[in-house]
């Protein structure tokens, strides 16, 4: 399981952390904020991103293949639902869009090749937000 807590500090700057590491959010100076950290959306693609590289590193190393680098980068969108060419629905209104760039180097065969083309789309990130995710909010109130 994890777990993180977030507290406003000042403005829209939003301190971190996972009770072993601290960090910041915050939002741009255009949105209002004082850009002293990447946004909401910035961390969820970071997270995504991050979960990428390391599910793609963890199977080459338990197949014994040699990875010379990965990079993966996402870009989010929101793009009206008339525009969206490889949706299934015709919602109205604004589809959230993930677009990613996954570059990995090393000697791979084709079907290796294939298959990690298939496992950078697999990492848990990508699986949660690909199948959507259930929530229990809770409020309390002083």
């Amino acid at each position: 399981m994890s777990q993180v807590s977030a507290e406003l500090k000042s403005g829209t700057q939003v301190s971190i952390t996972n009770g072993r590491h601290q960090w910041s959010a915050d939002e741009p100076a255009s949105a209002g904020g004082a850009d002293t950290g990447p946004n909401p959306y910035e961390m969820l693609l970071g997270s995504l991103a991050a979960c990428t590289c390391i599910t793609i590193a963890m199977y080459c190393r338990h197949k014994e293949m040699v990875l010379e680098s990965v990079r993966a980068s996402f870009e989010f969108s929101n793009i009206h639902a008339d525009d969206c060419e490889h949706c299934d629905d015709d919602p109205t209104g604004f589809i959230e869009h993930i677009t990613s760039n996954v570059h990995i180097s090393g000697e791979f065969n084709e079907k290796q090749r294939k298959r990690l083309a298939q496992i950078a789309t697999r990492c848990p990130v990508h699986k949660t937000l690909a199948n959507g995710v259930q929530f229990k909010d809770n409020a309390t109130f002083d």
